[in-house]
């Protein structure tokens, strides 16, 4: 365990960042565009706009968060429409509740804001050992954040607000007893059906159709066959790659960053040292955790005795299982890798000593410090390479936001051309042909850019010719195009897509023969005629379809149960049509943890009721979204 936290050091970290932060990811300084109406309101909540620039600004910030914590995540996620349109709608949910909480007054006292803050363990981390608050360490933390404790604690302040805005909705819902045991009988409720399906493949040999019917067909269906809209492009790229080409190194610029980073650039004190865990959580009782003391203490009184039977000790009586079995060996670390107790207990040790017996959240130590290794500063002839990598970098990312400006700039005065951007930034035109508006996500390239593609078919570039807007396509990266060839959507001609179009007629054809028989089955079965091809008999729940056809399932169980057997059909659309026969209902068998299945109840109608007196907020503060959902492009709410 205790290797475990050494060795992921950087992943618990994240994690405590996580419990310290989670509600301040949407918030960024706002972006130059010189294309949009930036103060253009995307919603409204209560008479207040949220703006183009700031949407796009969190949008940015949120990405950003995302892309620091998950490295591997796919941008072109964070760049969807599915991803954006989701920051936008956390903004309005906050804005809602806020509404809410200036409407009704609500604030959060001096004793809840000191209450939470006691609680969060990451605060609790930062604590002396006389119980109080390392001030300095707490500042660190928010400083990494760009937070003060002012910010911190208004947000904390903040957040507690809001929250009384759902609780007393979602605390008030329950589930009576009676009503739960009926909700969790009837969806464990088992059915014993008997089923047979009319697949459209078996029907594709009785179709045959006719020139006459091919050329019917597609005269009534044109629309489904048609070309897909294409352009030629020219693009031309500004990422931070090419910037620092253009920067020249000074050597004095060089040796001054030398000699201001030769902490950073030195190697760390590294020190090894062997320990004995005797584990008492911190969660364990005051009498366990005096007996995990005592043993230690008669450990230590043993090591000390004989310090060469270190190790022995260690591999009989450690209950740390990373290191007992190699005699308590840690290896190398550097300050700050492992927990403070230990951290401060190891780094303050002689070669060759033994410490106290030191407490830690996982419970008591004896550390035996075995070898120190130095720091040693490399010359600054040895470390060149990486300086000028560093200094390269840092100030082509200084220069970087100049050149963007002038980027920018230039794509937007000079709209009908690239030239004048390329003679101006010394960049090279791109070409590319038949490019689609759909972003193909297979590809990890500048135009498979969602938002690139959106302005390349927006009606300013295929309309008036018109370079589009500087669109950063990744961190450090802008892209503009201009179309220099149009080919819209167009009915392609019989002749093009002649053996689609009797494909999709026999598919269809297909599918409506077996929906036929299907339901003149089902008619007949029901008046009594013998049924034929049923398959065997099976069990099945809604917690158990027993590999049902969704459309199926839901007839099945919609059907009443009053008379049996029953007969119900359900149409599988292009897969044709499925009849099911219920011979009998009966109690569930399985066993179930009904107690987690009342929780899991109570916890969809405290949802259900959240979700309510949202919408009720929504209407309230006569909340607009003026932008579609990609869910449902036509409309917005």
């Amino acid at each position: 365990m205790f290797d475990f936290v050494r060795q992921h050091k950087k992943i618990m970290q994240f994690l405590l960042v996580l419990l310290i932060f989670p509600s301040f990811v949407l918030f960024g300084i706002d972006g130059y565009n010189r294309f949009r109406d930036t103060g253009a309101a995307v919603a409204v909540i209560d008479g207040v706009e949220i703006t183009q620039s700031q949407w796009d600004a969190a949008h940015r910030s949120e990405a950003d968060r995302t892309r620091n914590s998950m490295p591997n995540i796919d941008l072109k996620m964070l760049d969807s429409d599915a991803f954006k349109y989701s920051v936008l709608d956390r903004m309005v949910r906050d804005r809602i509740l806020q509404a809410a909480v200036e409407n009704a007054k609500l604030t959060a006292s001096d004793s809840k804001l000191a209450q939470e803050l006691q609680q969060n363990p990451t605060i609790a981390a930062l604590r002396k050992t006389d119980g109080s608050l390392d001030v300095e360490r707490y500042k660190q933390l928010l400083a990494a954040q760009s937070m003060s404790p002012e910010m911190f604690e208004a947000s904390i302040r903040s957040d507690l607000s809001v929250r009384q805005v759902m609780v007393g909705v979602s605390a008030s819902a329950f589930a009576k007893p009676v009503w739960a045991n009926i909700a969790i009988d009837t969806w464990l409720q088992q059915r014993e059906v008997q089923v047979v399906q009319f697949l459209a493949s078996d029907y594709r040999m009785q179709i045959k159709p006719t020139t006459e019917q091919i050329q019917a067909f597609y005269d009534k269906n044109n629309q489904r066959f048609q070309s897909t809209e294409k352009a030629d492009i020219e693009y031309v790229v500004l990422d931070l790659a090419q910037v620092e080409k253009t920067i020249t190194l000074n050597e004095a610029d060089l040796k001054t960053y030398y000699q201001q980073n030769q902490e950073r650039l030195s190697a760390k004190e590294e020190r090894r040292a062997s320990h004995i865990l005797i584990n008492a959580l911190q969660s364990a009782s005051q009498a366990d955790r005096q007996k995990a003391k005592s043993l230690a203490d008669q450990l230590l009184q043993e090591v000390r005795k004989a310090p060469q039977n270190f190790a022995e000790v260690a591999k009989k009586h450690s209950q740390d299982p990373g290191s007992a079995p190699k005699g308590g060996d840690l290896d190398f670390f550097a300050r700050g890798a492992m927990v403070k107790p230990f951290d401060e207990a190891a780094f303050a040790l002689a070669k060759g000593d033994v410490s106290d017996v030191v407490e830690s959240d996982f419970g008591y130590h004896i550390i035996k410090l075995t070898d120190i290794k130095s720091p040693k500063l490399p010359s600054f002839e040895e470390m060149r390479p990486k300086i000028e990598a560093e200094v390269r970098k840092q100030q082509a990312q200084r220069k970087f936001a100049e050149v963007a400006e002038q980027f920018t700039n230039t794509v937007y005065e000079q709209s009908d051309s690239l030239q004048p951007l390329v003679e101006k930034l010394k960049l090279q035109i791109q070409k590319s042909s038949g490019l689609t508006r759909i972003a193909d996500t297979s590809l990890k390239n500048i135009l498979s850019n969602s938002k690139l593609l959106n302005a390349i078919f927006s009606a300013d570039s295929l309309d008036k010719k018109r370079n589009t807007e500087a669109v950063e396509t990744a961190p450090n990266q802008l892209v503009s195009a201009r179309v220099t060839k149009y080919y819209p959507a167009k009915t392609l001609a019989l002749d093009e897509v002649k053996p689609l179009v009797t494909e999709t007629l026999v598919k269809d054809q297909s599918a409506e023969l077996a929906k036929k028989e299907g339901v003149q089955k089902l008619d007949s079965w029901k008046k009594g005629e013998p049924a034929q091809k049923l398959s065997a008999a099976v069990n099945l729940s809604r917690n158990k379809p027993s590999n049902l056809p969704p459309q199926l399932l839901d007839a099945v169980y919609r059907a009443p149960a009053e008379t049996l057997p029953a007969w119900v059909g359900a149409d599988l659309g292009a897969q044709g049509y499925a009849i099911a026969r219920i011979n009998q209902v009966s109690a569930a068998t399985e066993k179930t943890d009904k107690k987690a299945m009342h929780e899991r109840l109570q916890q969809l109608i405290s949802a259900a009721e959240s979700l309510s007196y949202y919408n009720f907020l929504k209407e309230k503060f006569k909340v607009q979204i003026r932008v579609p959902s990609p869910l449902s492009p036509t409309k917005a709410s």
